[in-house]
């Protein structure tokens, strides 16, 4: 199959896409503390724009801060979790088959990385904070253009950041394909043309993948 000329760009979350999600390692610490399934989830869902994520996420608060107003937000749940439980959560293995679709793309498209991340996720730290540090230390020298939400000061879903990178790739919304693992992130970029992939699973991004853009990620991608 030949590349589709209509697509210029790929674009790609990080986390939850080349790492396996946090959302798994989030329910292997309630189940631990005999807290409710996606508890965190919840948190960080609401008022989505400006708690105690959001605000960490765009580098507005520091990581004492974060830890304290996370926790009145799980304690009002009625649930007491300090952030600086859930900071060491974030990472995720590598999952080798993205990295090698990424590789392929770049062959034939721009390719860029929306990331909502926080400034404690690049510094020295737990041994799963530096872990996360070697995945991104792997596939981000791939990339064309990188956008941090913590850097940026702008985090996704706000469409801004989407803009952003179409400007840094110098393409139009309409000739991108978009990869996020939160649905809530591709409804932005799906609005604003783009061709948006939920990612579930490997298998399912890949072949979405593969229509979105012409490519073929064959047997080199299995291994």
């Amino acid at each position: 199959m030949a590349a589709r000329p209509e697509i210029a760009a790929v674009i790609w979350d990080f986390g939850g896409v080349f790492t396996s999600s946090p959302f798994e390692a989030f329910n292997r610490f309630e189940a631990s503390r005999g807290l409710p399934k996606d508890l965190i989830r919840r948190i960080n869902a609401a008022n989505h724009h400006d708690n105690a994520w959001a605000l960490f996420e765009r580098n507005e608060i520091d990581t004492a801060r974060f830890d304290a107003l996370f926790l009145e937000e799980s304690t009002a749940l009625g649930h007491p979790v300090r952030g600086g439980e859930v900071l060491p959560l974030l990472s995720g293995e590598l999952r080798p088959r993205m990295v090698v679709a990424l590789k392929t793309c770049k062959q034939h498209f721009k390719v860029g990385c929306i990331t909502n991340n926080v400034v404690s996720m690049h510094s020295p730290g737990q041994d799963e904070v530096q872990r996360a540090a070697g995945a991104m230390g792997q596939v981000m020298p791939l990339f064309d253009a990188i956008i941090e939400s913590s850097k940026a000061g702008v985090r996704k879903p706000d469409p801004r950041i989407y803009l952003m990178m179409c400007e840094l790739l110098a393409v139009e919304p309409g000739r991108c394909v978009y990869l996020d693992d939160l649905g809530i992130n591709c409804k932005p970029a799906a609005a604003l043309g783009m061709r948006a992939i939920k990612v579930v699973d490997v298998d399912q991004t890949l072949a979405e993948l593969a229509d979105a853009t012409g490519l073929t990620f064959g047997a080199e991608s299995v291994a």
